[in-house]
């Protein structure tokens, strides 16, 4: 199903205050970098803007089931998340 217009301008919206407030944790910057690796698609860096950024449409499914429809991302959630995969990446590291 193809984004509307009103999607695309809620994602582009967020991403600002969502990257701002990454940039104040300088210790998820990895943890932040590595979900934006994994949650890309396959091939990025073939096609322009050859940066790692998820798919459109897979960022709307999750904003979706995280929030309901027409909401956007709210930046502390979003570090609150990369702070919960970076401290499983941890224990996942002590426990082998």
């Amino acid at each position: 199903m193809p984004i509307s217009t009103t999607e695309e301008t809620s994602i582009s919206s967020s991403i600002g205050p969502v990257f701002s407030a990454v940039l104040r944790h300088p210790s998820l910057w990895p943890t932040a970098i590595g979900a934006a690796f994994r949650l890309s698609p396959k091939g990025w860096w073939m096609h322009a803007p050859f940066l790692p950024i998820p798919d459109r449409a897979y960022l709307e499914f999750r904003i979706e089931t995280q929030y309901g429809s027409n909401a956007e991302p709210v930046a502390s959630d979003v570090v609150s998340y990369l702070r919960w995969c970076r401290d499983e990446a941890r224990r996942s590291a002590h426990s082998v």
